[in-house]
């Protein structure tokens, strides 16, 4: 899956009409007619919009505009891999220079060494978080805990952190989109085969998916920004101004998501 693209939502294909696109097909055709010269991409809007809408919803919604001809569409190849679904009001003319530049930022913070930068900074940002509020880690990458074992498929939990006798699996996703939903199954059976609890530090995750977490004893650690590291702070800033993103290079995790994290942790352990 990647940052850009919009083709990740399997298991949500189905075209039962549902009130909540209805909405969102109201708001994004709003949204584009109060930027007609303007070019954006799928998860660009899906992103802009999460607060009202899951990014499946956007994505459906953004399809069916296009099939009626609101607004424009066109896919393009992209440098790093892939490629990227430009759109725009069916009114802008003239909207190749701004698509143009939408692409080569998009480029730039997509570039394979960036995105494992972003990878390795999350991983960095939790276990200083986690180690700050006094959790010791017990495991990193690994797929064994104390005698119990991991073999239904390769997939590994990224730490494994213990306060007060309780392990906790620590999945994190310092991404713009969502978790995978296969992924996000595959670790909660996991944590539940190695006997620790499940934590997702993510920058986002559907609200249904966090309850779901809930009754299963996990807890959805949300960042709501995607980190950079401080040396590509001035790139963050860009991404967030110029393409409306939350993007952020914080010098470590808010007190309060950590704070979060340690009231649950009390009230369940």
């Amino acid at each position: 899956m990647s940052e850009y693209d919009d083709s990740d939502f399997e298991g949500f294909t189905d075209r039962i009409l549902d009130p909540r696109e209805i909405s969102a097909r109201e708001t994004l055709e709003a949204f584009f007619n109060e930027r007609p010269e303007k070019v954006f991409f799928s998860r660009q809007i899906e992103v802009m919009h999460e607060k009202d809408y899951i990014h499946w919803i956007t994505n459906r919604a953004l399809r069916d505009l296009v099939e009626r001809g609101v607004i424009k569409s066109e896919t393009r190849s992209l440098k790093t891999g892939g490629s990227i679904r430009l759109l725009w009001h069916k009114g802008y003319r003239y909207y190749k220079r701004d698509a143009t530049h939408v692409i080569e930022l998009v480029e730039e913070y997509a570039d394979p060494n960036i995105g494992g930068a972003l990878g390795l900074h999350g991983e960095a940002m939790v276990l200083e978080g986690f180690a700050r509020s006094e959790f010791v880690m017990r495991g990193r990458g690994v797929r064994e805990f104390r005698g119990k074992k991991w073999d239904k498929s390769e997939h590994d939990i990224d730490f494994i952190f213990e306060r007060d006798s309780v392990p906790y699996g620590i999945e994190v996703k310092n991404t713009l989109g969502y978790i995978q939903r296969k992924e996000f199954e595959i670790k909660i059976q996991l944590c539940k085969t190695l006997g620790i609890r499940p934590v997702f530090a993510v920058r986002m995750i559907p609200k249904p998916w966090i309850n779901e977490l809930n009754k299963r004893g996990g807890f959805a650690l949300v960042f709501k920004y995607q980190l950079y590291p401080w040396t590509h702070r001035e790139l963050a800033k860009r991404v967030a101004t110029e393409l409306g993103l939350p993007v952020d290079a914080p010098r470590a995790l808010e007190d309060g998501t950590m704070e979060r994290f340690l009231k649950w942790h009390i009230k369940n352990w």
